[in-house]
């Protein structure tokens, strides 16, 4: 069976506009192009888009999975066993979440009291300390510093604030995603007015300089942070990244 792009955007849920990209950048070429210039996919397609979708799920790069489909010793079916294997550590750890959540939630009804220790059960130490390490790693002491004054000012919020800062950081992504779905430019007056916004919303965290800011735009791009990012758009990490930069050295001193 042949797909169009259109078609095989409602089957997998992935965007016209991305599909598109996944053919500039030769991650996802399609099997033929019509004589009207159109796309079109078949099975052998299907199951390289189903990979993509997978490698992603489990947190990689597109340049990675790029890197990966074009090998020529790349199987798969022994990548399917691999993300098998994976999904099934996953689930542990989220079964561990969730068992960590109903603690939670029996302790604040009332029915039966948690001990200190199990309310961070589940989570990763070895993720956050990863996190840190690469900030310091990337900014030396002045990332310490920054890491250490986000602890600090992020101890002072409830959760109330917490959700409003989770919410605010979506919200960003959402404006910035739309804005560059209509092929606004990063020094565009619209984009730049999100990227105030942002700046805002970071400076809850740290005190962001124009050095600092433009250094955590570029963070954005080559870092684990851009995952963050790329839920949004595929190319989010580095329009906000061009942003970034265009506002520090012209709003910030």
């Amino acid at each position: 069976m042949v797909y169009t792009v259109t078609k095989l955007a409602k089957l997998s849920g992935v965007s016209v506009r991305t599909l598109h990209w996944y053919d500039e950048v030769g991650l996802l070429k399609p099997a033929y192009y019509g004589s009207n210039g159109y796309r079109y996919y078949k099975e052998e397609q299907l199951l390289i888009l189903q990979q993509i979708l997978f490698f992603r799920e489990l947190g990689f790069e597109l340049k990675q999975i790029g890197e990966v489909l074009g090998r020529n010793d790349f199987d798969k079916m022994v990548a399917l066993s691999s993300h098998r294997q994976v999904l099934e550590k996953n689930m542990q750890k989220t079964r561990g979440l969730i068992e960590t959540i109903d603690k939670t939630i029996k302790h604040l009804k009332g029915i039966k009291k948690m001990e200190e220790k199990e309310m961070f059960s589940g989570f990763s130490k070895e993720k956050q300390m990863e996190y840190e390490q690469e900030v310091i790693n990337r900014f030396g002491d002045k990332g310490e510093a920054h890491i250490e004054e986000s602890k600090q000012n992020m101890k002072k919020w409830s959760k109330t604030d917490e959700a409003n800062f989770k919410q605010e950081f979506s919200d960003i992504c959402k404006e910035l995603a739309h804005l560059l779905e209509q092929n606004s430019k990063a020094d565009d007056q619209a984009v730049q007015s999100v990227i105030h916004r942002h700046f805002l919303w970071l400076s809850k965290c740290w005190t962001p300089t124009r050095e600092s800011y433009a250094g955590h735009g570029q963070f954005i791009a080559d870092s684990e942070l851009r995952k963050a990012y790329e839920v949004y758009h595929p190319q989010l990490p580095e329009f906000i990244t061009e942003a970034i930069v265009i506002f520090a050295n012209q709003e910030l001193s």
